[in-house]
């Protein structure tokens, strides 16, 4: 496995060796890591980190991966599978099925903005972006931010204090999770200057909550009707991005145009960001249509995940002849974590030992060697190959504390470290035996060739996948299923179904990928994920349903960390629950990012620790310095 950066970093950026080293250069006395390091009053600061002081100090020129002089003009278009019927990424109607770009973690926020922003070069930490700075205490009770004068949304109307707190209004009153849930934190909201709002919080919040409230996009007050907020809507919306919606085509295409008066493009955080005069993102049925389309020069960029496919799907002739570069990207976070998921809310699957047997049943060595040509590596953690991953390390003190009150939640060899040391296959009869073991103890029992539940009946469920790659993975499985007397169906549906079944959590088994990458950093996503109140909202990320104290516990316990210590102990302590729950059986992933794109775009030679950003991306023959969009070959 290629070694990877550690999470922890000195204040000049440098990676450091290890997490001894990471804790001696980012640990001190509480008051000293917050905005306010001397005595007295605190003071508005630049920047907040979630743990230790922030990399980049006050008046610095521009995050270190961006290139400002890179130059403006020319366009782009980014291709995605599935379909669209809304632009308000607020709400919960058509939640999976918005337009991307409006608020988007690959794409960028082209349209509504946060107060502040993350910098993808460290682990947690936000920098001025509407808000140019802000205040709090030592214990972090409330947060006060100052607004940028000069922030405006699209159409010039400033943004004021009181769009804030209508923001925060709305997403109570009408808004979906996680917006929704936020004023359940907030003792007190209100303005307190012209270009101020304060924050007080209560005992509810964290220390990880006023940087989840700077990361909260603000949407203007004037421009909404808080009545009809919840309702879907095709018509363009006011933001204060970068971008403003210049054509919809509903369920197609939503094409991007820069704004030439956005207020933000001298702000350090925004510098070498947002360079296309265009940006359009088309929409395809399917991921071999999109494929098609990349080939053909209407899509701009192509990542493939697939190592087989990289080496032999791009041979056709933009390749050999230097117009489709290939390139591969280094991230230093833990890879994004996809199997099948169980829908615990069904009765099936909601005895752990059931989840464990299943877990058995996935051939990850056959599915590496015959369909990814042995590129790939078994996913057994959810923050695999970093310092927060359980995998192989034993529970320590602070680990052992925090189970302690739920110690028969966590099987022996994922609490002393020993869970997945050995490669194992369901093709090996032992492993077979120990599957159908465990489900004898649930109360099944072999049939002839029918397997039964306890209550007699035979077992089997549907899984359901979104694409041929995703099928063809669900085959493989149910092949070894049904060696225990399991029926498996399989149902393929296209995008919007899927979103729609998702929606409502009407499904038994389907393929998933818990978030759009892995996190050095992970904080109040994890209840939206797992936490037990998540599970019963409709358009949760809690796809499986878990509803464990023992998972809020932890989660409580990561998000309340004193310090570094206590913090990675927690986030192991989860690991190893979501490992013992078998909630989902992890397949495989591929630390590689690979994108092939048209050599009209060019990058910046920096890669943060979270990845390539396409944020940061230009066109190499942007002319009259961005006055006018330039003819993009690849369209």
């Amino acid at each position: 496995m290629r070694s990877r950066p550690s999470m922890f970093r000195s204040a000049a950026g440098r990676i450091l060796p290890s997490l001894a080293l990471g804790l001696a250069a980012t640990l001190a006395p509480a008051a000293a890591a917050e905005p306010a390091a001397e005595a007295g009053a605190p003071r508005p600061a630049h920047a907040v980190a979630m743990h230790g002081k922030p990399d980049l100090p006050p008046g610095y020129g521009h995050f270190g991966y961006a290139n400002p002089d890179a130059p403006k003009g020319g366009q782009v278009t980014y291709c995605v599978v599935g379909s669209f019927d809304n632009l308000n990424p607020f709400i919960i109607k058509s939640l999976r099925t918005t337009a991307r770009g409006m608020i988007d973690v690959i794409f960028g926020n082209l349209v509504f903005e946060p107060l502040m922003t993350r910098n993808a070069d460290e682990p947690f930490t936000v920098y001025g972006l509407l808000a140019e700075s802000v205040e709090m205490d030592a214990a972090r009770s409330y947060a006060e931010f100052h607004l940028d004068p000069d922030a405006r949304w699209s159409d010039g109307r400033p943004v004021r204090p009181e769009d804030v707190i209508f923001t925060y209004q709305v997403f109570a009153e009408k808004g979906r999770p996680p917006y929704s849930a936020r004023m359940d934190r907030i003792a007190r909201l209100e303005k307190t200057g012209p270009h101020s709002v304060r924050f007080t919080f209560n005992e509810r919040a964290d220390r990880e909550f006023p940087l989840i409230v700077a990361l909260t996009p603000i949407v203007p007050e004037h421009a909404f009707d808080r009545e009809t907020f919840d309702r879907t809507t095709l018509k363009p919306l006011t933001g204060s991005g970068p971008y403003t919606v210049a054509a919809v085509e509903p369920g197609e295409r939503i094409v991007y145009e820069r704004n030439p008066d956005y207020w933000g493009r001298d702000v350090p955080a925004k510098r070498g960001f947002d360079n296309y005069d265009r940006i359009t993102i088309e929409y395809f049925l399917n991921a071999n249509a999109k494929y098609e389309a990349f080939k053909k020069g209407i899509c701009s960029i192509h990542a493939e995940t697939d190592p087989v496919k990289r080496e032999r799907g791009f041979d056709f002739p933009a390749v050999a002849a230097g117009d489709v570069v290939t390139e591969t990207f280094e991230s230093g976070v833990p890879p994004a974590v996809r199997g099948f998921l169980f829908n615990t809310r069904r009765a099936k699957f909601a005895d752990r030992r059931v989840r464990e047997a299943l877990a058995m049943l996935y051939d990850f060595s056959w599915v590496n060697q015959n369909i990814y040509g042995g590129e790939f590596e078994r996913t057994l953690s959810f923050w695999q190959g970093s310092e927060l991953s359980a995998l192989g390390r034993p529970a320590g003190p602070i680990e052992r504390d925090l189970l302690a009150p739920y110690a028969d939640r966590v099987d022996p060899a994922v609490m002393d470290g020993t869970y997945g040391a050995g490669e194992t296959s369901p093709r090996d009869r032992a492993v077979l035996r120990a599957a159908m073991k465990t489900l004898t103890e649930a109360g099944f029992r072999l049939d002839g060739t029918t397997l039964r539940d306890p209550q007699g009946a035979p077992f089997g469920f549907e899984i359901l996948t979104a694409s041929a790659t995703e099928e063809r993975l669900a085959g493989v499985y149910r092949r070894t299923l049904e060696r225990l007397g399991i029926a498996v169906t399989i149902r393929t549906l296209d995008d919007s179904q899927m979103q729609q079944r998702k929606q409502r959590y009407d499904f038994e088994v389907l393929i998933a990928q818990i978030g759009f990458s892995g996190s050095l950093s992970p904080g109040i996503e994890q209840r939206a994920r797992w936490g037990s109140a998540a599970a019963a909202v409709e358009g949760s990320f809690n796809l499986a349903g878990v509803a464990d104290p023992a998972v809020d516990a932890m989660i409580d316990a990561m998000l309340n960390a004193p310090d570094e210590e206590h913090y990675v102990a927690a986030v192991r302590a989860l690991d190893r629950l979501l490992i013992s729950g078998h909630y989902m059986v992890p397949m495989q992933h591929n630390t590689d990012e690979w994108l092939a794109y048209w050599s009209v775009l060019d990058h910046p030679e920096v890669t943060p620790l979270y990845g390539y950003q396409l944020p940061t991306w230009w066109h190499k023959q942007a002319c009259n310095g961005g006055e006018s969009p330039c003819p993009n070959p690849s369209q």
